[in-house]
C-alpha cells in the first residue's frame, strides 16, 4: 500500500482496495463513490439519514448527491485532500448496513416484503 501525504493513498493502490473490499464503489475525480437506486424518494430519504447518521458517528462526512430513486454518495478525506483509510471504513459500513438484506439472512426478521408498495432499495442480485 502507498501513501503519500498525511495518509492519502495513491491511485493505483486506491483501485485495488475497491476492486478486493468495495466492489460496487468506484474512483471518480479525486472521489470513491458509490450509487445507490432506490424504490422512491421515500426510500431515497431514508438512505441519506441512514448514511448522515454513520457519517456524524464516526465523525468522517461524505458529500451526496440525490434524485427521486438514486443516492451517490462521494468520500475523500477533506482534511488530508484526498482518499485514506477513514474514507474505505467509512465506505464499508454504509455499503454493510444500506445493503443489509435481513430476509436473506434466513432469521427472525423477514426484510422489507416483495410488494412494490414496500420497496426501499433496489438491491443488486
Amino acid at each position: 500500500m502507498t501513501q503519500t501525504r498525511e495518509g492519502v493513498l495513491d491511485d493505483a493502490t486506491v483501485e485495488r482496495r475497491l476492486k478486493d473490499e468495495l466492489p460496487e464503489w468506484r474512483l471518480e475525480d479525486g472521489w470513491i463513490r458509490r450509487t445507490y437506486k432506490t424504490a422512491s424518494w421515500k426510500s431515497t430519504l431514508m438512505v441519506i439519514n441512514t448514511v448522515g447518521h454513520l457519517a456524524e458517528a464516526a465523525w468522517h462526512h461524505p458529500d451526496l448527491t440525490a434524485s427521486y430513486a438514486w443516492v451517490e454518495v462521494r468520500l475523500m478525506n477533506h482534511a488530508a485532500k484526498g482518499i485514506t483509510d477513514k474514507d474505505f471504513a467509512l465506505a464499508k459500513k454504509i455499503e454493510e448496513v444500506v445493503t443489509w438484506q435481513p430476509g436473506a439472512e434466513g432469521g427472525a426478521l423477514e426484510g422489507t416484503p416483495t410488494d412494490p408498495r414496500f420497496a426501499y432499495i433496489k438491491y443488486d442480485k
